[in-house]
């Protein structure tokens, strides 16, 4: 059983807009962030400290997400494509991406590019998606069960694909190399 303090016990460390821009510092030299998620980590460790600067704190953590952002370590229309094309390539969908991006606090303008990028991979994802889980024409054997199908094609809306190009992947069976080799032209062309 691990040695655990209760978090009452804890005495709160003294955090000041130095120390502020430090952990700022430090975390956007490990981490790829956008402003909003540099914000709220700021936010957290001011709350998990006791504040004893002059400043206000919650002014303090809006220098220091500026300073950076000034410095050019943070970028959220360069991390919003970063962010995009990795989900894509992962086998995720537009609405999995655009869903992301809002989590991440990226705003509408500087998602455009990345959800545009998106879009235009989403035969590519798709195919990508299916072939990592082995549904449709990456299966085993085909699958001829309506409930298991309908599983299928909730896990593709899961991903953030549209149910339309779910159901097009899924009816290729898996002996069917014209369809899929149309499907695969289609995805290059996208």
């Amino acid at each position: 059983m691990a040695n655990r303090r209760a978090p009452s016990d804890r005495s709160k460390k003294p955090l000041c807009a130095a120390r502020l821009d430090e952990l700022a510092l430090a975390y956007v030299a490990r981490f790829a962030t956008s402003k909003a998620k540099l914000a709220r980590y700021l936010g957290r460790k001011i709350r998990e400290s006791e504040w004893i600067g002059d400043v206000d704190a919650i002014a303090a953590c809006e220098a220091a997400t500026l300073r950076m952002e000034r410095l050019g370590f943070l970028d959220d229309r360069q991390y919003a494509a970063m962010r995009g094309s990795a989900m894509t390539r992962r086998g995720l969908g537009v609405r999995r991406v655009k869903a992301q991006l809002w989590v991440d606090g990226i705003a509408p303008e500087d998602a455009n590019d990345a959800v545009e990028t998106a879009e235009g991979a989403a035969v590519a994802a798709a195919m990508g998606f299916a072939k990592r889980r082995r549904f449709g024409p990456f299966a085993v054997r085909p699958v001829d069960d309506p409930a298991l199908r309908e599983r299928q094609v909730a896990a593709f809306a899961r991903a953030g694909h549209s149910l339309a190009l779910a159901r097009r992947i899924l009816a290729i069976a898996p002996d069917d190399a014209q369809a899929l080799a149309a499907l695969d032209e289609e995805a290059v062309l996208d």
